[in-house]
């Protein structure tokens, strides 16, 4: 191959067996898995070494159904994923427990192609652990043919389903219960992917305008310390630029509520001849929206709020040291903007 290092993604819900998968993969206990019901990998990990005459980064996700946490606090363990695999990944592992496809599963997938869009399951395979549950004599493409929703899944992965068992098919060599065996059969797939992809790996602007950055962040480095070694250079760009990021992130978010949540204020004041603070602290935004039919105005006035308020987040981030930092200069920023 080519391809100097591959860069493989692996996303599903909350213990499907994503740890122990990148464990299988590479030999050992690169990543921390838990068994109990709550989800192993709190943060985004990501780890590279060479597996089977190739250089793997393999970038580790939580659960996009974690049961610790609200989807708000994963957004920033997602930034990191996309930091992490820019300038994008050659491959999506979507990892699920060989059992009933239900409701929750679509909806992690749902979720994959809002992050990433459709298209990234023209790169993606899908992986289904706890291979010792398939039922006596039934392979994985059978089992997969038996549920509509499911084999739709496989087929907009371009027919791509593998089966490994962390547990069960540790120690069994040469047959189709072998990890061994399909570890072999996971990096050919990958090997097909990019293939098909004329060795191209998954991106969109997001991931270009972060390439961009880590690139600028790693000459900057270089220029400072050029005996510096290019892996290291490349992980502290990374970390700067997720940071950086971040920063962003919060204040845009910061300002994207607090001006909505003025502008509705706003725009009530002006319906009950009442200030913004008093609004806030006497009134119920939806019961007034109700009470007086306004319902489309408040919509109008969020919405414009918002998009003001997430600009000056993004401008007071700019100058932040750090996502506390920001939070404050947003609100003081947009406050002022909004008296």
């Amino acid at each position: 191959m080519s391809v100097r290092t591959t860069r493989i993604v692996v996303l599903g819900k909350t213990g499907a067996g994503k740890s122990s998968l990148g464990n299988t993969v590479f030999g050992e206990s690169a990543f921390q898995a838990n068994h109990s019901g709550k989800s192993g990998t709190i943060k985004c990990q990501a780890k590279q070494k060479p597996v089977r005459e190739r250089e793997i980064m393999w970038i580790d996700t939580p659960g996009f159904f974690d049961t610790d946490k609200k989807e708000e606090e994963m957004k920033p363990e997602i930034l990191r994923c996309i930091t992490e695999c820019a300038p994008g990944p050659h491959a999506f592992l979507i990892v699920l427990k060989v059992e009933k496809f239900t409701e929750q599963e679509q909806a992690v997938i749902t979720k994959i192609c809002q992050y990433f869009s459709e298209d990234a399951l023209k790169y993606a395979v899908v992986v289904f652990t706890h291979g010792d549950q398939l039922p006596k004599r039934i392979n994985i493409e059978e089992f997969v043919s038996r549920n509509e929703k499911l084999s739709d899944l496989v087929k907009k992965c371009g027919g791509r389903c593998l089966v490994t068992d962390n547990k069960y098919w540790k120690n069994k060599e040469y047959n189709y219960m072998s990890n061994q065996v399909q570890v072999s059969e996971l990096l050919k797939t990958v090997d097909k992917i990019i293939n098909a992809n004329n060795e191209n790996y998954y991106t969109n602007e997001m991931l270009q305008a972060v390439k961009r950055e880590i690139q600028m962040e790693e000459e900057t480095i270089r220029q400072s310390s050029p005996n510096m070694s290019r892996e290291k250079i490349r992980n502290k760009a990374t970390k700067s630029v997720f940071e950086r990021l971040l920063i962003r992130f919060t204040g845009v978010t910061t300002g994207l509520v607090l001006g909505a949540l003025l502008g509705v204020a706003g725009m009530f004041s002006s319906v009950f001849n009442k200030s913004p603070v008093q609004i806030q602290s006497s009134s119920d935004f939806a019961a007034l929206a109700l009470t007086h039919g306004i319902k489309e105005r408040v919509l109008f006035a969020a919405e414009r709020g918002g998009v003001k308020g997430s600009k000056i987040g993004y401008s007071a981030a700019e100058v932040a040291e750090n996502p506390m930092d920001a939070v404050q200069l947003t609100a003081d920023a947009v406050w002022n903007q909004f008296e």
